[in-house]
């Protein structure tokens, strides 16, 4: 079977740092889904704007290639990076077919491009299939879920000097993304300083006592 992208998605986040580990953590984080030339068919949208949601198939476009064959186990970042658990008991990008797949907010249809919320994408990823998400299929609640329980929730007090001109949409986004803790998960060196690029700009930033503190954004 051969893949090829439909779309690529453009969004805020330029490295697989920052990006938040799973889809919905940052509702405020915006995107758009951009057709490649030969699928911008107005008939392929048709119905599309009745649904709230939608599936995004991916592909992890910046992951290194393995050295020799797949790794059955990983490391969740979810369990601190220290336990290692089979990579089908997992989402970890690392697999021998390296897809992704995401449920993300779809704001709004714009020509052929979609407006999407939430997603857990790099700038550039390519998409190879869009499905309407459908609660009554696609909504089990009561499933049991292994060792993830819950939702990671905000763990970091992040702290923006005003000084720093950024508008306020960008800042919602950023402060939803960093106070998810994007540091791996054995790195706690309050004297390091940390950097990612976030709507065409450089953030650093450093961590305290669970005070992750802006130092520029330019």
């Amino acid at each position: 079977m051969e893949l090829k992208p439909v779309a690529h998605y453009q969004g805020a986040l330029g490295s697989k740092f920052g990006i938040p580990r799973q889809s919905g953590l940052v509702p405020s984080l915006r995107g758009r889904i951009v057709f490649e030339p030969a699928f911008r068919n107005r008939e392929a949208l048709r119905g599309l704007d009745g649904f709230d949601r939608i599936w995004l198939i991916w592909g992890f476009s910046a992951n290194k290639p393995a050295k020799g064959d797949w790794q059955p186990t990983v490391r969740p970042p979810r369990l601190g990076g220290n336990t290692a658990m089979g990579v089908w008991a997992t989402r970890s990008p690392f697999r021998p077919n390296p897809l992704g797949l995401s449920c993300v907010e779809l704001e709004g249809i714009d020509g052929f491009d979609l407006l999407v919320k939430g997603a857990d994408l790099m700038d550039g990823t390519p998409v190879y299939d869009i499905k309407p998400y459908v609660p009554y299929a696609d909504s089990f609640p009561d499933a049991r879920s292994g060792f993830v329980t819950g939702a990671p929730g905000a763990t970091l007090e992040v702290r923006i000097p005003d000084t720093l001109i950024i508008s306020p949409e960008e800042r919602e986004a950023l402060v939803g993304i960093l106070s998810l803790d994007p540091r791996p998960a054995y790195q706690d060196d309050p004297g390091k300083v940390y950097g990612m690029p976030f709507a065409g700009k450089e953030v650093h930033f450093r961590v305290e006592n669970d005070i992750l503190t802006v130092i520029d954004y330019d």
